[in-house]
Formats: structure tokens, C-alpha cells, sequence
């Protein structure tokens, strides 16, 4: 499928483990696999939900010499049976299944289309390429740069939670999903940072990164990845954003990097788009968010 569709981004191994090891979703429930005769995997089909939330996450695909035979609409007439069985279950009335799709998928595309989807956000993968200046941006300096490590995780997830409540779509993370970021193979705790007050050791702002040692080969690039950025709200206006992206840079740069990435939401009120046009930053490609009423 990868090498047919030419994503930005592979679920590998690491990531497949995680999400059958997730005590949220029962994997002898919420996957489907679909076997040839020869039992060769050909399709499959993933629903992932939090508890308490009123969306499931679907995840899947066919194997490219198998498309056009319906089954992918035969995949997602499941996730969707099996997205409404979850709501139902959990006493949610009005929830929806939601798919990302990369635009540059005119099948999937059309599949989700088809099922009477709708688009209802977009998102945009950017890169920077690290030959270019990088700006020096002071910090406050009542707040401390540090380096991510297993004695501030916690502290960064409630500030990452803290941030994220009053974005589109975000819901917060506990320990357990929290855990599968900072244990993933590709997670790099030494490009990783966040910003300490003096005096209280709150987190206000923190930049997660990753590498993917497979980004020269998708990409034509070596990309160190911005996963997750955010500033807490009492901290906002102040340049921690951008001057957590500069220091980020250097540290992709020293690693021997290519260029920077990150993904952004295009709508984010906060106008993180335009803060990263800013730094540099330009688009790669978009991806759509497509929402499906299920009950």
C-alpha cells in the first residue's frame, strides 16, 4: 500500500504494537484483517475510541492489486457498524467516525466520499529546510530550556493537555497514551524540550520531536519532526512557539538533518499556520478530516 499511495508516513511495526496493546480498544473486536485464499493479508481495518469520547478514529486500506473490488467499502460498512456499536455502548448519542485522508488519495478519496462523509477540517505537513538561517529567539527569562526526560514527562503531558483543550478535535491524553509517544522508537528525548518556570517548575510550553529513519527514502529527505508543540494559555503571545522551533532546528541540524517538519492544523485559531509560514516553513502536502454521523 506505501509503496503504491506514497505517503508522508508508515505505520510500522512499533506503531502496530502499540495500538493492539492500548487497553482502550479490543483488538479481537475492533480489528479486521481479510485473507486470500493462500491466507496472504490483503486488507484491513482498524476503530480506535477514548472512553468518555463521542468520535471513533478509523484506520485502514487494501492491498493495491486487490482495489476496485469493493472491499473497501465492505472495510468501512464494518468500521462503521462497529464505530456505532462502541457509541452505542458507551450511552453516546450523535457521535461521529472520523478518517483522515491525504488529499493526494483520489481512492481513498473517493471511498470516503462515497460512504457520505463529509470533510470537516484540514491539515497541512510542512518543511523547512535547515541550510537556511535559523533565527536566535530569546526565552523569557524566568523560564529554563530543558532537555526532556522521564522526570518532567508527566509535568509535559499536563501542559500538552493544558494547551490542547481548546483545540479542534483533541482530547487529552493519560498516562498509558502518553507512554506509547515517549516509548516509540523513533521518539528523540534529546531533540525534545521544554520550557520550566523558575520559580513553580510548571511547564508553560514544550516541542516533542521524532525522526523517522525512513524520511530520506519516503521524503528525499533526512527530517527531524516536530510531533507535538504547545504553549499553555497563560503563556501565550510571548515567542516560547517560535523560539522552541529555533532551538529545535540546531538540534536537527547537529543531528545531521536535512530539514525540519511538522503538521498543522489549518483552521487552528491560535494562527499557527501563519507562525510557521513565518519561520520558514512550506507546504508539502494536505490531509483531510472526514466525519461520518454514525448515531
Amino acid at each position: 500500500m506505501a509503496a503504491e499511495d506514497k505517503p508522508d508516513w508508515i505505520e510500522d511495526r512499533a506503531d502496530l504494537e502499540q495500538a493492539l496493546a492500548s487497553s482502550k480498544n479490543d483488538p479481537r473486536k475492533d480489528t479486521l484483517l481479510g485473507l486470500d485464499a493462500d491466507g496472504t493479508a490483503r486488507a484491513f481495518g482498524r476503530i480506535m475510541m477514548n472512553p468518555g469520547s463521542v468520535k471513533a478514529h478509523s484506520a485502514g486500506g487494501v492491498d493495491p492489486a486487490w482495489r476496485r473490488r469493493g472491499i473497501g467499502r465492505a472495510v468501512f460498512a464494518w468500521q462503521e457498524r462497529r464505530a456505532r456499536e462502541r457509541l452505542a455502548g458507551a450511552g453516546v448519542e450523535g457521535g461521529v467516525l472520523r478518517t483522515y485522508v491525504e488529499e493526494r488519495n483520489p481512492s481513498h478519496v473517493a471511498l470516503l466520499e462515497l460512504t457520505g462523509s463529509t470533510v470537516v477540517r484540514y491539515f497541512t505537513e510542512m518543511t523547512r529546510p535547515l541550510t537556511e538561517p535559523i533565527p536566535e529567539l530569546a526565552f523569557p527569562a524566568e523560564l529554563d530550556l530543558v532537555t526532556f526526560d522521564e522526570a518532567i514527562s508527566d509535568e509535559v503531558r499536563l501542559a500538552h493537555n493544558d494547551a490542547f483543550a481548546d483545540h479542534w478535535g483533541s482530547e487529552p491524553r493519560d498516562e498509558e497514551s502518553w507512554g506509547f509517544v515517549t516509548a516509540h522508537p523513533e521518539f528523540r528525548a534529546d531533540w525534545s524540550l521544554a520550557l520550566v518556570e523558575r520559580q513553580t517548575r510548571s511547564v508553560a510550553a514544550y516541542q516533542m520531536a521524532s525522526f523517522d529513519p525512513g524520511s530520506r527514502e519516503l521524503l528525499g529527505r533526512a527530517e527531524g519532526y516536530t510531533d507535538l508543540l504547545g504553549v499553555r494559555r497563560a503563556w501565550r503571545g510571548r515567542g516560547l512557539a517560535p523560539a522552541l522551533l529555533a532551538e529545535a532546528m540546531r538540534r536537527f541540524r547537529a543531528g545531521g538533518m536535512d530539514s525540519a517538519g511538522l503538521g498543522v492544523d489549518t483552521e487552528n485559531p491560535s494562527g499557527a499556520l501563519g507562525l510557521y509560514e513565518r519561520m520558514g516553513y512550506v507546504p508539502t502536502q494536505r490531509s483531510l478530516a472526514f466525519d461520518l454521523t454514525v448515531t
